[in-house]
């Protein structure tokens, strides 16, 4: 019988503990505090939970091959990302789009929230923070705020987003109920951090004055946004949902620019507070506004002319657009669908069990994968098609010759993110199976049913999923981390949706990816402004608080009318 009582409660916390105090007062890095967190984890199995250890090499081993997994997202991601950065894709992006209105808000709105949303579609791991803020910059955005604002607009999408890393982790962690349900709970209610995001924005910029002035845009793209999100999970892979939103939140920016509301400037806002004053979006352009970051990142305003040899938005759009229509063929193409996804890969792993009598059944195969239906596949392919396109087309040697600065070697600038990132997954990987195979996960979970009500742990647990991401800097590490828990606590509780709570775990750990530290730190250095990390804090940290706490009202209210799933 697994004991559940304050000192294996204790016990158990310890890791977590640790990688709390590494993380935060500590200010490790991720990778350096996730290998505390395991080897304590492994401790604490090992000499408390009375796992053998053949048990502890079982469930470390389950832990590297789920790591296989996310892994082969994270590295095409980061593949995909340089070949268009090093081409100047992303720069003529942006250029291509500014070209299309001198509206001051709606390029705020359009860049931190609609771009950088679509950014962390296909990109995350903090890429999205870096590219925009110092386009933000660019703007005449004062720095600060062009840390804060793309926070605030991207944690919608860091579930389903950079190819659904973080809900594939949590689909990984967890046994549901059902993945399709679970799915269309976690769309729903990240469409409340969606749409709150737009309206935190214009507030920001201008209170009310800018709010009522952006309010039918925000509207707009709100339900392009949560709204494309929620209809596609019940139609296509949830890993794509978010990247069929975001690219048509983009591509509508167009209309919407063309719009006599936001075509031109406008007088409608009285006081604009996130601007530099007397600075336009053209002048900051050319100024100097922009600051160069410590790590050698140069903003847009110390760039060349903007159109000297930039490529076209088709050609710019071209890697995106190939992404769009292999993931759309695969998922509408039943027969090719299924023959890509007809080769999986997995292994065979016995039995195990503690001294505590905790029991984990063999599999064969366990969590096994099609590689050639995997996003990081498409990723890869669509990677190439923009190399070649963009190498035909000179593009490469133009963005080279504009570089004022010698750039690291392609292997290098990958590795360089990939490494670290590489350990800190496998580390948590392997630190979240240990606790689960141990048992450790199983008495947090009874010892919190043992003083929680359903009603109160359904409010709480987007928050929990929050802390995990101020913890760890990563929505798919605290899904790795809680996604357990919550499942297991939910269960003991009873009389609340599974599908909720799961979707309020990945929920609270989007919106906590505007406080965490790794993408502040990448913000404030990209803006130029290191050091600064606690004035961004100050306006995002009651952001993720007040949303947390209306997703966590939406649980309740959702689990008391009975829907999305049952208790």
């Amino acid at each position: 019988m697994l004991p559940v009582n304050a000192t294996y409660v204790g016990l158990a916390l310890v890791p977590l503990a640790l990688l709390l105090f590494t993380l935060v007062v500590l200010r490790w890095r991720a990778h350096e505090a996730a290998s505390v967190g395991m080897f304590s984890a492994a401790a604490v199995a090992l000499t408390a939970y009375g796992m053998p250890v053949e048990a502890l090499s079982v469930a470390s081993a389950k832990g590297v091959w789920d790591a296989v997994f996310v892994l082969y997202v994270i590295l095409p991601a980061l593949v995909f990302y340089h070949v268009i950065e090093r081409a100047d894709g992303f720069e003529a992006l942006r250029t291509r789009i500014t070209s299309f209105t001198d509206n001051e808000l709606f390029l705020v709105l359009a860049f931190g929230w609609v771009f950088v949303s679509f950014m962390q579609s296909i990109s995350g791991f903090g890429t999205p923070i870096v590219v925009v803020a110092p386009l933000l910059l660019a703007l005449g955005v004062k720095p600060v705020y062009s840390v804060a604002i793309p926070l605030i607009g991207h944690a919608w999408a860091n579930t389903f987003g950079t190819l659904g890393v973080a809900w594939l982790a949590l689909v990984q962690v967890t046994e549901m109920q059902s993945v399709a349900v679970t799915a269309l709970a976690l769309a729903v209610l990240l469409w409340i951090p969606n749409l709150i995001a737009g309206f935190s924005i214009a507030w920001i910029y201008g209170r009310m004055d800018a709010v009522r002035y952006a309010a039918p845009m925000i509207l707009v793209v709100s339900l392009i946004h949560g709204g494309g999100q929620l209809a596609a999970v019940t139609v296509i892979p949830p890993e794509f949902a978010n990247f069929f939103a975001a690219t048509v939140g983009l591509l509508a920016l167009g209309p919407l620019a063309m719009w006599s509301r936001y075509a031109s400037a406008t007088d409608a806002i009285g006081e604009r507070l996130v601007m530099t004053e007397n600075v336009s979006p053209a002048a900051a352009e050319g100024d100097g506004t922009g600051a160069v970051a410590d790590g050698g990142v140069a903003t847009p305003a110390e760039a060349a002319e903007p159109d000297e040899g930039l490529m076209g938005l088709p050609l710019a759009a071209l890697p995106f657009a190939a992404l769009a229509a292999i993931a759309f063929v695969t998922a509408v193409v039943t027969p090719l669908g299924d023959a890509l996804g007809s080769l999986q890969v997995g292994l065979r792993f016995p039995e195990i069990s503690t001294g505590l009598g905790v029991v984990t059944e063999a599999t064969a195969p366990y969590s096994p994968f099609s590689p050639l239906s995997h996003p990081g596949t498409f990723l890869l392919v669509s990677a190439l098609v923009a190399f070649v396109a963009y190498r035909r087309g000179g593009h490469y040697e133009d963005a080279a010759a504009r570089a004022e600065a010698d750039r690291s070697g392609f292997t290098r600038a990958v590795l360089a993110t990939a490494i670290p990132a590489s350990i800190a997954v496998i580390s948590f990987l392997v630190m979240a199976k240990l606790m689960d195979h141990s048992g450790q996960v199983l008495v947090l979970a009874e010892g919190t049913a043992s003083v929680a009500t359903p009603n109160t742990y359904g409010f709480l647990s987007p928050l929990i999923g929050s802390l995990g991401a101020f913890m760890t800097s990563s929505n798919t590490a605290s899904n790795i981390l809680f996604g357990g828990l919550q499942q297991q606590t939910a269960a003991q509780l009873g009389g609340i949706s599974e599908a909720l709570i799961l979707g309020g775990q990945s929920a609270g750990g989007a919106i906590g990816n505007a406080i965490s530290p790794g993408n502040v730190i990448l913000g404030t250095t990209a803006a130029g402004i290191v050091g600064r990390e606690g004035d961004v804090l100050r306006v995002t940290i009651p952001w993720v608080a007040a949303v947390g706490a209306l997703v966590g009202l939406a649980i309740v209210l959702l689990n008391a009318a009975g829907l999305l799933g049952v208790a």
